[in-house]
């Protein structure tokens, strides 16, 4: 017996600084075409595309440490998208318009033929990519369906 499931219905971002990084984020979401459904001072959750994300500050006493990519527990996220100029144009955005830290420009990576994506950093320094897979990309072969 196995359970499908129809993408994720969230994600939570516990963030530092609040200030800068839920307007960052819901301009992001909105260029994403994700709907607000929830805002207040200290989160935004937005959802759209069966992409949920939650963005919220960080607890007192628990924002002495900023993102870090190699320890336990998130590494990075990664939205999907449709084509090569999706990718180009929330890289234009993110870098003209949100001000994001591009840490790499569109580029195709090595992971299937035809992966093409970007990574840049939101104002706390967490690594977010997107990219687009042709075809079947990474599900093209059975076995990485687990079959």
């Amino acid at each position: 017996m196995s359970g499908e499931v129809n993408g994720i219905a969230h994600i939570q971002l516990n963030v530092i600084n609040i200030e800068n990084c839920l307007p960052f984020w819901e301009r992001f979401c909105y260029f994403l075409e994700l709907k607000t459904l929830m805002k207040s001072d200290d989160m935004v959750y937005c959802k759209g595309s069966r992409t949920g994300l939650l963005v919220r500050q960080a607890p007192e006493g628990k924002r002495d440490q900023a993102f870090d990519q190699d320890r336990p527990g998130l590494h990075h996220i990664c939205f999907c998208a449709r084509n090569n100029e999706d990718v180009d144009a929330i890289h234009d955005f993110v870098r003209d318009k949100l001000g994001g830290k591009t840490v790499r420009p569109p580029e195709e990576g090595p992971w299937v033929p035809g992966y093409y994506s970007i990574l840049f950093e939101d104002p706390d320094g967490l690594h977010v990519e997107v990219n687009f897979v042709p075809g079947k990309g990474h599900l093209k072969d059975e076995r990485a369906k687990g079959k």
